[in-house]
């Protein structure tokens, strides 16, 4: 029997990306970013990603097949983002997937964007553990999760960000300092010559009685915006290395906290950090650090698998279908706002 070739569609936010999945192995893959589009606005503006999304749709396809050496009429099955993220560009990507589906009469799978955020790992260090921890840090969202089997069991939510996700912090931390966008690469390239101890800023949601999984960086932003705004009031210059040093520490002492809080109360030994803000230099290092001490094993994905793509919805679609599971169909419609309860999206119709 011939092996499964999945492709898989992403688009939930500015980065287009196509990827194609075998057993298990990624065959390759493309994506486009329209990131430098956002960057004047300091934020991602739909209707510009969906715009963008729609010029890269095709070209993106084509590199993410010649990178595979694979024919389009080699795929076999077709998984896509169907949400949640921004609606504007989820349809732009669920569109493709079931014209290609269509037009290869081949099967369609609706995939959950953070699922496939944690399927991502398998494709660098091989099949998820029966059972783990996962963090999802990225733009839009902060999650800690009790995982299973990702396509099989329910997945359940230890705790969420009651407010700004990390990534988003890191956003608009940037924009405070002046270092451009997205935040969280020109906050880490700051960080670098700071001192991550020059400013005490609050790490929330730690104190006894706090939700111990739960999440809250608005307080955090806000204390950053605080300082920057006396400094300048009395005229001092504002020390930007130390200030990202001191913020990106004060974020990763969270994240890491929490993570390994959870771990130990679920007797977990295995951790896993997803999403774009695990590419963060200073949350692999003190996580590795952190696990290390305790005996938990640390998973985290190559850089190039952190942030959107579509080889981990792909990773997803070819669980789905090596365990047996039935597409979602063309009827599926976009879920925008999409809670992360099971791996895939069940058609609406």
């Amino acid at each position: 029997m011939t092996s499964p070739i999945v492709l898989g569609v992403e688009s939930s936010c500015d980065e287009t990306g196509f990827g194609l999945v075998s057993n298990g192995r990624l065959l390759g893959q493309g994506i486009a970013s329209s990131a430098q589009q956002h960057a004047e606005f300091g934020g991602v503006v739909p209707e510009i990603a969906a715009r963008a999304h729609l010029d890269a749709v095709v070209p993106t396809l084509e590199n993410s097949l010649a990178a595979s050496d694979v024919e389009l009429e080699d795929i076999t099955h077709v998984a896509v983002t169907s949400g949640p993220g921004l609606a504007t560009a989820v349809h732009v990507g669920l569109a493709a997937a079931k014209a290609i589906a269509w037009a290869l009469d081949k099967p369609l799978y609706g995939v959950h964007h953070l699922a496939g955020h944690a399927a991502a790992d398998l494709l660098d260090h091989g099949p998820l553990p029966d059972k783990g921890i996962v963090l999802i840090v990225s733009g839009g969202h902060t999650s800690l999760l009790e995982v299973h089997d990702l396509v099989e069991d329910d997945i359940v939510h230890l705790g969420d960000t009651l407010d700004d996700a990390a990534g988003e912090a890191f956003d608009k931390v940037a924009r405070l300092l002046g270092l451009g966008y997205p935040g969280g690469p020109v906050i880490s390239a700051a960080a670098v010559d700071g001192n991550p101890s020059a400013f005490r800023f609050p790490r929330a949601m730690l104190r006894p009685g706090d939700d111990p999984y739960a999440f809250s960086f608005s307080g955090l932003k806000t204390a950053v915006a605080r300082t920057v705004e006396k400094l300048e009031r009395d005229g001092d210059p504002v020390p930007v290395a130390d200030i990202a040093a001191s913020f990106e520490q004060a974020v990763v002492d969270v994240l890491v906290a929490k993570a390994l809080r959870a771990c130990r109360d679920k007797g977990m030994q295995t951790l896993t950090i997803v999403g774009g803000v695990a590419a963060n230099k200073r949350l692999r290092t003190h996580a590795q650090e952190a696990c290390d001490a305790a005996g938990i094993q640390l998973r985290v994905p190559s850089i190039d698998l952190c942030t959107d793509n579509g080889a981990m919805i792909a990773a997803v679609g070819d669980m789905l279908v090596r365990a047996g599971k039935e597409p979602s169909g063309l009827a599926i419609s976009a879920d925008p706002s999409a809670v992360l309860e099971r791996a895939q999206l069940p058609s609406a119709g």
